[in-house]
């Protein structure tokens, strides 16, 4: 379910709105959290993510939905980008992302939604959603992604796989593994701080040509 497409703009507003992060306990795998370099080039926290929105049993869904609608191929997929981690931090700041509506309101969106998925779940398969086999899944989300296979009776569910989708898409690329999915040039010359003046022997500058007026 992977392929989906972001404007830069909105990747732009996605890392402008995640800076407040460093208020909150760290990320540990989102790709601009601040951290250190592991092996791979990717950025990681030595602190656990912990949750601020979703309950443990909600967050671990939201990674496995995540990963199912990006999984890995050439490139890590969700999990691996941290896109839970984006996801529940962007909920409990009442980040709008597009959808005009109060953060309350999309967090509560959130909570009956992940419900749904497992009430609809056991229906189905007679157990929870992250107890069911691959193949369930990707039966199971087939039917909410897709107009030609939607099911009466599953409109609920329709509306959070489309929420959920939107908010994994930009949660994955506006991180770093996303964004070297895409082939950003702009990873080129990101740096853990910025560089000093290499002048410094002229710190007025004097040997530089006067601006062009």
């Amino acid at each position: 379910m992977g392929g989906q497409g972001i404007e830069r703009r909105d990747i732009i507003r996605m890392i402008g709105l995640i800076s407040a992060s460093g208020v909150l306990p760290g990320f540990q795998r989102w790709g601009f959290a601040c951290g250190h370099e592991v092996p791979g080039g990717h950025v990681a926290s030595s602190a656990v993510f912990q949750p601020q929105f979703f309950t443990q049993e909600e967050f671990q869904l939201v990674d496995r939905l995540a990963d199912l609608i990006i999984p890995a191929d050439d490139h890590l997929g969700a999990h691996d980008a941290g896109v839970a981690e984006f996801i529940d931090f962007m909920v409990f700041s009442g980040a709008d992302l597009g959808h005009g509506q109060a953060g309350s309101v999309i967090g509560a969106h959130f909570h009956a939604g992940l419900a749904w998925i497992n009430a609809r779940s056991k229906t189905l398969y007679g157990h929870p959603f992250l107890e069911c086999t691959p193949e369930q899944h990707a039966e199971f989300l087939d039917h909410l992604a897709y107009k030609d296979r939607f099911r009466a009776g599953e409109e609920e569910g329709q509306s959070f796989f489309r929420l959920m989708r939107n908010y994994t898409v930009k949660g994955y690329y506006s991180s770093r593994i996303g964004m070297e999915a895409l082939g950003d040039p702009s990873l080129q010359t990101m740096w853990a701080e910025m560089p000093g003046c290499p002048h410094l022997d002229d710190p007025e500058h004097l040997h530089l040509p006067p601006p062009i007026v």
